[in-house]
């Protein structure tokens, strides 16, 4: 007896039932981000448009369908355009129509400035259903690769070399266009195209090396003023104490370009970093903070720094300017790559108390030694004797212990199970809404894992 198989044959008409709403389950990602993106204020990017020429699509379904391809690991607009066709949760979110690759590249580069109102909308959205309520938040950074290859960085040293190289070489030229008799030249050498793209290569250079004499500067102003506050701060300690500081006294910082000073040809806003594991690449440092009872990130911004020093300012910043209505922030969480006395004191001044790591703990603690209390504090101690007592409590240790948990698994997962390794956008201000739309995208699958 022959088996028996269900009928497959692809003439079959409506093979897709005729309405949309029954082509994906109720309780699908893409069904909530549409309902999502329905809630949203869109008004200035619908004002955006001009209202002349050939009718634009909607930007709801624009903006739900980059929205859904980060969520799923879909990023480039080639690939999104053919999700559409290719995917019945894409098909529809589109609604059933196709919009371009070109389409929705433009779309994106044009309005990722705007997507920070509305990070800040899918928060509160998340606070009026009851899943956030900001309280602690756990800070970290993480190298994201740029769209750039680290091979394609200059060096001021090499750039100076290469450009003598091509000045001999354009001076050749010349020569040989000058000369009357240019029998001598190589089969298949034309002149005129040989000198264009040299001139187009020390004009590069050029533009290079005025970038890296820019960081330069830069780099000596910022150095000259750390170099400062710390002989302030040495004085101070020795006119209230009457000992003199110990530790050897700072050196001056030295102005100038240094031989390896480099830029990048393909991103000159990106910087060489170093990453986990070893090794370096060129790539942006992307914040995010994570409130640690939703998981959801409540701040993110990108910076060019190769460590996170600075980056607890900006993050604080944040997350004094969002609303009310999300609640208070009390305490930060960070590792030690945050802690220095101004990142203490700039979290006491905005009244959230600082759990910054300041120094690694040895593996295999003695059993007592992991459940004794501190001495009690002495009078007068400062803001960072404070915070370094409160990690040494019981209460601080549990309080920290929920930083490894929570910001760590949300990059990990957006690296690993969204797969949002590299930057698709060049530029700084590209990376910063890039990383704005990826966190989105993140708050929004988390949403609808809560919901």
């Amino acid at each position: 007896m022959s088996a028996k198989f269900i009928d497959y044959d692809q003439s079959t008409l409506f093979l897709l039932p005729p309405s949309l709403q029954d082509w994906l389950p109720e309780d699908h990602l893409a069904r909530f981000v549409v309902e999502i993106v329905d809630q949203l204020d869109l008004s200035s990017l619908k004002a955006a448009y001009a209202g002349r020429g050939s009718q634009p699509y909607n930007p709801e379904m624009l903006l739900a369908l980059l929205f859904y391809g980060y969520a799923t690991g879909v990023f480039s607009s080639r690939k999104l355009e053919r999700s559409t066709y290719d995917s019945v949760a894409f098909r529809f979110i589109a609604a059933n129509t196709h919009p371009d690759h070109d389409t929705i590249a433009v779309f994106r580069k044009r309005f990722l400035p705007q997507l920070k109102p509305l990070f800040v909308q899918i928060l509160l959205i998340a606070q009026q259903t009851g899943v956030l309520k900001l309280g602690t938040v756990s800070l970290d950074g993480t190298k994201v690769k740029a769209n750039a290859s680290k091979h394609k960085a200059l060096s001021y040293a090499h750039a100076c070399k290469v450009e003598e190289q091509l000045k001999a070489e354009v001076a050749e030229l010349l020569r040989q266009a000058e000369a009357a008799d240019q029998a001598d030249l190589p089969d298949g050498m034309n002149i005129p195209d040989e000198l264009s793209r040299r001139t187009d290569r020390l004009k590069a250079i050029a533009e290079a090396k005025a970038e890296i004499e820019r960081r330069a500067l830069e780099r000596f102003a910022q150095e000259k003023e750390a170099y400062d506050k710390n002989l302030a701060e040495r004085a101070e300690k020795e006119q209230k104490t009457g000992k003199k500081p110990r530790g050897p006294k700072p050196q001056p910082p030295e102005p100038g370009i240094k031989g390896k000073d480099q830029v990048n040809l393909t991103d000159g806003e990106s910087r060489i970093m170093k990453k986990s594991g070893g090794g370096f690449e060129q790539a942006y440092n992307a914040q995010a903070g994570v409130d640690t009872e939703s998981m959801m990130i409540v701040t993110s911004h990108v910076s060019q720094q190769t460590n996170d020093k600075r980056e607890l300012e900006p993050a604080v910043a944040n997350l004094m300017a969002l609303p009310e209505s999300l609640g208070t922030v009390d305490a930060v969480l960070t590792d030690n790559g945050f802690y220095s006395e101004t990142n203490v004191g700039a979290c006491e001044k905005n009244k959230i108390t600082p759990y910054l790591a300041f120094g690694r703990e040895q593996h295999n603690q003695p059993l007592m030694d992991r459940f004794r209390e501190p001495l009690p504090l002495p009078d007068g101690a400062d803001a960072v004797m404070r915070m370094k007592h409160r990690l040494r409590t019981q209460a601080g240790k549990r309080l920290y212990a929920k930083r490894k948990s929570t910001v760590e698994p949300v990059f990990g997962i957006i690296k690993a199970v969204m797969g949002f390794r590299q930057f698709l956008l060049r530029g700084f201000e590209s990376a910063q809404g890039e990383w704005d739309l990826v966190c989105i995208a993140w708050n929004l699958k988390r949403l609808y894992a809560l919901s």
